[in-house]
């Protein structure tokens, strides 16, 4: 059982690990490498394109920037204890697995906040971020912005002419633009309300005392 639980615990933060640093390989490459609301076109439906948010995951704003980054704190905290108990706990290998994807994703937005405005110069139309001494660049802690860059327009038309109030615009799906880790915690949360409904109804971050096992006991 111990074994177990130390092997899921080692998987679970080579997870969050491998998930920060190719989501900050794949920021610092775009934020170093384009200009802001520069596009590459991959294919007809996915574009490379650059931009810097200042909300939640897929550029939704609705609350101030300082309590949106002290929130995904919390909340990456939080869920980390949570993830650190389902472990001493033995669950299932794609519960932590999940988990572990939520945490790092929100984990990598939470770098971008605290520490780009810091370390970068501002990106423009017309000038490439670069890396500058600490406190010189372009936010305070806190303030950073977020570096988003994936671009799915998988249909790419116009309503027909005919249609009331919408007719003859332009429509776009999908339309929001994305970083790495934005899809980490998409996919952690809808794996977790496909297949582990059972384990989030029993959700709590209250810390109790279990009964041991019968195996924990003849450890």
């Amino acid at each position: 059982m111990r074994s177990k639980r130390f092997s899921k615990g080692l998987a679970a933060c080579l997870i969050v690990l491998l998930i920060l640093v190719v989501d900050q390989i794949i920021k610092i490459e775009v934020k170093t490498g384009m200009y802001l609301h520069e596009s590459i076109r991959v294919f007809d439906w996915f574009y490379i394109y650059f931009i810097e948010n200042e909300g939640m995951a897929y550029g939704m704003t609705f609350i101030n920037k300082l309590v949106l980054t002290l929130f995904r704190v919390v909340v990456a905290i939080a869920i980390s204890i949570y993830l650190y108990r389902q472990v001493k706990k033995n669950a299932r290998w794609g519960y932590v697995v999940c988990l572990a994807m939520i945490i790092a994703g929100a984990g990598g937005n939470i770098i971008d906040c605290l520490f780009y405005g810091q370390v970068f110069s501002p990106s423009t139309s017309s000038a490439i971020a670069h890396f500058v001494p600490w406190g010189q660049g372009y936010a305070p802690v806190f303030y950073g912005r977020v570096v988003d860059m994936f671009y799915f327009p998988i249909i790419d038309t116009h309503w027909p002419e005919w249609l009331p109030i919408w007719g003859g615009e332009r429509f776009i799906f999908f339309s929001p633009i994305f970083n790495f880790a934005d899809s980490c915690i998409s996919v952690g949360v809808v794996a977790l309300l496909l297949f582990f409904r059972k384990e989030l109804g029993e959700v709590t971050l209250s810390q109790k005392e279990e009964a041991p096992s019968d195996t924990d006991s003849k450890e």
